[in-house]
């Protein structure tokens, strides 16, 4: 009997899901299409720029923007990975996506944002050895630490989601094909099972321990540190020019991980919903969209380097 319900769920599972996302506020859908668009739009063009400048001005070939490179590369997958599905969802009648589509949305999702809990970390241990230790800034972040330091960020991301999402993806779930989200995420999945899920989101838990919180107590013990470095200098100027390096990178960790902490380390049973889709909408599309304009904002070599790319492109123009 057991394994003919399992037979009938696997087959009802490989149909594919059904996305509720907003259909049950369908006045809001067309509203949220445009401001996701816009927002996605925003993200490409954004993180492209960086992505562009640090290749093209020989002053941004530093360990700072290498890092923030690759941020900008994994925020342009991370949207892509999600808000083309999402378009279409909100933009007609048809909520659907095949089982496929759904596995690989949920594998890149997990694995990309797990990349941006570590890379968040290894950028933050660059401002320590920037304000900190100065002098041997070139010294301790040189080019080959800086791509190994990449590499276990990317490596440990993926590493994760190659385990949570084949686990969260073979829950019996009795020929549910509802998913109240709009995005095929874990936390939604979970839900959905209808067998005991302890066992999964221990080890959710315990994975979340060293991808989210690990990463989370290493960017607190290096603000700590630079905190305390810049407390010493004597001079305004001084003190000014290091909070400016990394007050950036201090907002860009509190808007990813004040969502990334509530959604995923909560057990699921008291996973509010409504609460998910929104946290998950502002850490998918407006995250990603405001990381360049926080970077370039408040950064005088970013903008320096688009206003000499800019001339060299109006010079050639004329």
């Amino acid at each position: 009997m057991w394994s003919q319900v399992m037979a009938k769920d696997n087959t009802s599972s490989f149909e594919g899901f059904i996305l509720v996302g907003f259909s049950d506020r369908p006045h809001l859908e067309l509203i949220l299409f445009v401001i996701v668009l816009t927002f996605y739009l925003l993200t490409l063009l954004g993180n492209m720029t960086i992505i562009l400048l640090s290749a093209l001005d020989s002053r941004l070939h530093t360990p700072m923007y290498f890092f923030l490179a690759n941020l900008s590369f994994l925020d342009m997958c991370f949207t892509t990975g999600s808000i083309p599905q999402m378009l279409y969802n909100l933009w007609g009648p048809d909520k659907t996506i095949s089982y496929m589509g759904c596995a690989i949305q949920l594998y890149f999702v997990l694995a990309l944002g797990g990349v941006e809990c570590v890379l968040l970390a290894v950028m933050a241990y660059d401002r320590y050895a920037a304000v900190c230790k100065p002098l041997h800034y070139t010294i301790i972040m040189h080019p080959r630490l800086c791509g190994q330091l990449t590499s276990v960020a990317w490596l440990s991301g993926f590493g994760n989601s190659l385990i949570m999402a084949p686990q969260t993806l073979v829950l019996p779930r009795c020929g549910h094909r509802r998913v109240d989200h709009f995005l095929c995420e874990m936390p939604a999945l979970i839900g959905m099972a209808c067998v005991d899920t302890m066992t999964l989101e221990a080890l959710a838990f315990a994975l979340a321990i060293f991808i989210i919180l690990a990463p989370l107590i290493l960017i607190l013990i290096s603000y700590a540190y630079i905190a305390r470095a810049v407390l010493r200098i004597k001079s305004a100027a001084g003190r000014k020019k290091a909070f400016n390096t990394c007050s950036s990178h201090l907002i860009v960790v509190s808007l990813f991980y004040g969502t990334i902490i509530y959604m995923y380390l909560q057990p699921a049973n008291t996973y509010s919903q409504d609460q998910g889709k929104f946290l998950t909408l502002f850490y998918t599309i407006v995250t990603p969209s405001v990381n360049p304009l926080i970077y370039t904002l408040r950064n005088k070599d970013v903008k320096e380097a688009m206003r000499k790319v800019l001339g060299k492109g109006s010079a050639a123009v004329q």
